[in-house]
């Protein structure tokens, strides 16, 4: 069927309810709106769906949910995994808790029973209730920090990471092969429950998670020890982490937190943001102002569904508050965990630190200096969840630390995503370290950056919605896999890396070697002085990504390079 037939069928078809049908037929007329609601079906991606809110094939709404609900349904039955159940969580989005009750009535009328937590949960606390509650599957209903108008459905497995090769690519065969929704099931939550098939999930869960966390905490007696002295400025951009964020803080003993009261509360319009992600600093503009009346020591933000943390600190000799990039606040978590286990000689040859491939080189040297293994992975954090999992079958590392550029990181192994609420909890120790010994973390940032040189870098997202913008962004990855470039901001490019080829390329020598990591969508240029710049297409959102790296001897001169490679990368691509 083409896009006008679909348009059609739900336009007439009984199935679709009323409200539905209706706001299709308020569209009758506007064609390129109607091409791009049904031109193709959701795709369940590598992590599920994300897309707007809205009827249509190519939408996130309870028929496109309950559809790739059934198809994750049957994949278990076909693993014999049904007696297990399946965890469900949602955050403050519009639709989240629509979408989460679809989910887990679609699983009950297959005979799977659904674990729902009562109310907006984070998304690290369902990877860890998917391992506490035994079950075989988790599903989260969040679209992370995309704009209001997204919604998405994200699908763990029992290991509490996101679906990896191959059951990934077996899940998404699954969904495909549901071409009619009047054969998913689905049925009425009453029956569900009377069935024993639809269970809430309460505080239980967020008392076991919070006891694994304060687990983590490696000196309580410094943060006892500044207490009173330490003030913290936290914003849950109005998503999940409000209350599990103060609990964790207030059960360590910090004692002046202040929570930005017009951000306080869950709404999935975002009322006060237009974007709701802790790296626009935009979304700290609140959170700044407050830090400034109390004369803050650091400043928090979290992302809807809690996965991601923003960070700024003040600069001991100006009183301003600087930011923090993701790789930033990571490198300061893993030097001072690194730190703190080596003088309780709680290090091991075995202990090992694990980051994506457009994560800062930083960490390579931090990795060194305490001789702790470094693994590296593919972008996406599902990856750094697979390798808990590795090690742990294979008995082969001891996993420390895992980090990604995009403001994600974990630390111990209670959950096997990136975690927001053990990030705070773990820089806020950093900080009352700090402060213990006179000085702030942007102090500490500047040591780091003297000590191993200064490591900048950047992100470029180009955004190409609709037919069109999909085939622009494959004709650009085309063209740079042809003709990699020679040099980039007057850098020589030394080695081309494919990730899709599994092929790494010495310019000089034009010996070829594997990549060692999974095929994948991605490109990798690594330049001279250390720097590098990396292109691979969004594999949730319509866009394509560059990133890029550069190492020079101050915050200037680093930051004026990584301009420059910015805007070589963008003009290569021909954005």
């Amino acid at each position: 069927m083409d896009y006008r037939e679909k348009y059609d069928l739900w336009c007439t078809n009984k199935y679709f309810d009323e409200a539905t049908r209706e706001e299709l037929k308020d569209l009758e007329g506007k064609e390129s709106e109607l091409e791009d609601r049904f031109y193709k079906d959701l795709t369940f991606g590598t992590g599920g769906l994300r897309g707007v809110i809205g009827a249509g094939t190519n939408r996130m709404n309870v028929y496109t949910v309950r559809k790739a609900t059934q198809g994750l349904a049957n994949y278990i039955i076909q693993e014999n995994g049904q007696k297990k159940g399946v965890v469900i969580a949602f955050d403050s989005r519009r639709m989240s808790p629509e979408f989460a009750d679809e989910a887990a009535r679609c699983l009950a009328a297959n005979g799977i029973k659904a674990y729902i937590f009562e109310s907006l949960r984070p998304t690290p606390e369902l990877s860890f209730a998917v391992r506490e509650l035994g079950c075989i599957a988790g599903i989260v209903i969040t679209a992370s920090h995309n704009p209001p108008e997204y919604n998405g459905y994200k699908v763990y497995w029992e290991d509490g990471a996101q679906i990896t090769f191959p059951k990934d690519k077996q899940i998404i065969s699954e969904v495909n092969k549901v071409t009619d929704f009047a054969l998913v099931r689905t049925m009425e939550k009453e029956e569900a429950v009377k069935r024993g098939l639809y269970q809430i999930v309460g505080s239980e869960i967020d008392d076991r998670y919070i006891s694994e966390l304060k687990k983590l905490i490696i000196h309580p007696e410094i943060i006892q020890a500044v207490a009173n002295d330490i003030t913290i400025v936290y914003t849950p951009l109005h998503g999940t982490g409000n209350l599990p964020v103060r609990r964790i803080l207030k059960e360590l003993g910090f004692k002046k937190v202040y929570v930005v009261p017009e951000q306080e509360r869950p709404d999935g319009n975002f009322p006060t943001v237009s974007y709701p992600n802790p790296e626009d600093p935009k979304a700290f503009t609140l959170a700044i102002k407050l830090a400034k009346k109390v004369d803050a020591d650091i400043v928090l933000a979290t992302d809807p569904d809690a996965d991601r943390l923003g960070v700024y600190a003040k600069d001991s000799k100006t009183g301003e508050f600087m930011p923090f990039t993701g790789n930033m606040s990571g490198v300061v978590i893993a030097e001072y965990i690194l730190s703190r286990k080596k003088e309780n000689k709680t290090l091991s040859k075995k202990s090992a630190l694990v980051k994506t491939i457009v994560t800062t080189d930083m960490i390579d040297m931090i990795a060194e200096k305490y001789q702790v293994n470094l693994i590296e992975v593919l972008t996406g954090f599902k990856y750094i969840g697979e390798q808990i999992k590795f090690f742990e079958q294979q008995h082969t590392y001891e996993y420390v630390f895992g980090m990604e550029e995009s403001y994600g990181c974990l630390v111990g192994t209670h959950a096997r995503d990136k975690d927001a609420i053990v990030a705070v909890m773990a820089l806020c120790e950093a900080a009352a370290y700090c402060k213990s010994r006179g000085k702030t973390l942007w102090d500490q940032m500047i040591e780091l950056y003297e000590e191993y040189g200064y490591f900048r870098e950047g992100l470029e997202s180009v955004t190409l919605k609709g037919i069109d913008g999909s085939q622009k962004i494959q004709a650009m990855m085309e063209k740079m896999r042809k003709t990699p470039p020679r040099e980039l901001a007057g850098l020589k490019t030394l080695e081309v890396r494919d990730y899709n080829a599994d092929t790494i390329c010495e310019l000089q020598t034009g010996v070829v070697s594997s990549t060692g990591l999974p095929k994948s969508n991605v490109l990798y240029y690594k330049l001279e002085n250390n720097a590098w710049c990396c292109a691979r297409p969004s594999g949730t959102e319509p866009k394509i990504k560059f990133y890029m790296g550069v190492k020079e001897k101050s915050l200037e001169e680093s930051l004026q390079k990584l301009n420059e490679l910015k805007s070589a990368m963008l003009a290569f691509a021909e954005v």
